[in-house]
């Protein structure tokens, strides 16, 4: 059964459409990463999904619930975390999922142990007595991840969780998140770290509004159509500006110290790349072909014309 299905998931505000006739079909149990950059609608699918937004057009089914008729019994199957979490600052940790459990009208039977088990799988047990406001930003994530799953939802949506916290504390949420999967909660979960997005059992890209592919994280590496050239030279920028100058028709991005170049004319491109670098008198350290990471895939794809939906 899947645990989201959603055909045709449209959104607009105005002239501004925000969503494009989104398919997703989500299995349980599983990660799925809605992946894409800022303003490419990931947020205003996660609202139509929890049922926050009604849709312009299109329908959609959570945990077998339409987002639509059944907005209310939804509320009780899905947990969700907004890229704002509603914390409130001057109560505790514990004051906190208290409140939360109030709004679910989690029981008082069911509450103590519940709260008590939340606390232990965040590593917040030390802290409850803490004001949230005074928590570190990766603490105040795995408070608001408590928050919302003090009702035991099925599926868990989670908008950019770990944006602008620290690497360790992204590595111990998704050490928590991984977790969940195994108890046999769905998570949904929007990133715009192409890293994270390794992480998901399956993965859609999304860039304005359209869904430009959906699969495995190796499937959409292979979205990326002719060859990947890494560059390295005394001059990655200069490098990078000379070659995306010349070479109009592929796409060219800096990593560092390191330019990749995406080309579907891969008979001649790395002989044409040492002659425009040595002409322009830079030292070329290495120049070789790569498999793509999902960063690649992206860059390349989103630069690409629009064409209609990719599904793998």
């Amino acid at each position: 059964m899947s645990a989201i299905l959603a055909n045709g998931l449209r959104r607009t505000f105005g002239a501004v459409t925000a969503v494009d006739g989104l398919d997703l079909d989500v299995a349980e149990g599983e990660i799925f990463g809605l992946v894409g950059p800022d303003g490419a609608g990931k947020t205003t699918t996660m609202r139509m999904l929890t049922g926050v937004l009604t849709p312009t057009a299109g329908t959609a089914q959570v945990a077998g619930l339409d987002v639509v008729r059944d907005t209310e019994s939804l509320k009780e199957n899905i947990g969700y975390m907004s890229q704002r979490f509603g914390l409130y600052p001057d109560l505790t940790v514990l004051e906190n999922i208290d409140f939360y459990a109030d709004i679910y009208s989690v029981t008082a039977r069911d509450r103590a142990q519940k709260i008590d088990q939340l606390l232990g799988f965040s590593n917040l047990t030390p802290f409850k007595q803490r004001l949230a406001g005074n928590l570190s930003g990766g603490m105040k994530q795995k408070l608001g991840l408590a928050c919302a799953l003090i009702h035991t939802p099925r599926v868990l949506f989670l908008d950019e969780p770990t944006n602008g916290v620290d690497p360790v504390s992204r590595r111990d949420f998704w050490r928590i998140l991984y977790q969940l999967v195994r108890d046999g909660v769905t998570l949904f979960v929007s990133t715009a770290y192409l890293d994270e997005a390794e992480r998901c059992n399956r993965l859609a890209l999304i860039h304005e509004g359209r869904l430009l592919g959906v699969g495995t994280p190796d499937e959409v590496k292979k979205m990326m159509p002719g060859t990947l050239i890494e560059v390295r030279t005394d001059a990655p920028r200069r490098t990078a500006a000379l070659l995306r100058e010349q070479l109009p028709t592929d796409s060219v991005g800096l990593f560092g110290d390191r330019v990749h170049v995406a080309t579907r004319n891969s008979a001649s491109i790395e002989a044409r790349i040492r002659s425009l670098l040595s002409t322009a008198g830079f030292t070329i350290e290495s120049l070789h072909p790569i498999e793509p990471s999902l960063e690649d895939v992206f860059i390349s794809v989103i630069a690409a014309p629009k064409e209609a939906n990719t599904r793998l």
